[in-house]
């Protein structure tokens, strides 16, 4: 079983131990509740259904767009290497030439 050091460590400052969906007495949720609460909460939202597995991908994106590092990323994700993070969501990251480029341009003091 996969362990997600960020979403097991929220889990812990609650009290729940390694859970990342317990349920109010602290024990596991069963895979289907979730799943079937999702799909709910989509319907009732007019959105598609998704996996529990697309919000992780979803997150991960949404990290990316907002500038976090991929080291971060990849630490929140579990991945055991960042090029998992760089090789998974290259889509997300081509700005980061052009941002490179505008940033030693402000170094140089705008000659580029």
């Amino acid at each position: 079983m996969a362990t997600y050091p960020a979403a097991t460590d929220f889990a812990k400052a609650l009290g729940f131990g390694d859970l990342v969906f317990p349920t109010a007495t602290g024990r596991p949720v069963s895979p289907g509740s979730v799943r079937d609460a999702l799909r709910r909460a989509c319907e009732a939202a007019g959105l598609p259904p998704v996996r529990v597995h697309d919000l992780r991908h979803t997150h991960a994106t949404m990290l990316l767009l907002a500038g976090a590092h991929p080291r971060v990323v990849q630490e929140r994700l579990g991945y055991a290497q960042v090029g998992i993070t760089l090789e998974t969501y290259p889509h997300v990251l081509p700005n980061l030439q052009g941002e490179a480029a505008r940033k030693v341009g402000e170094l140089l003091g705008g000659a580029l």
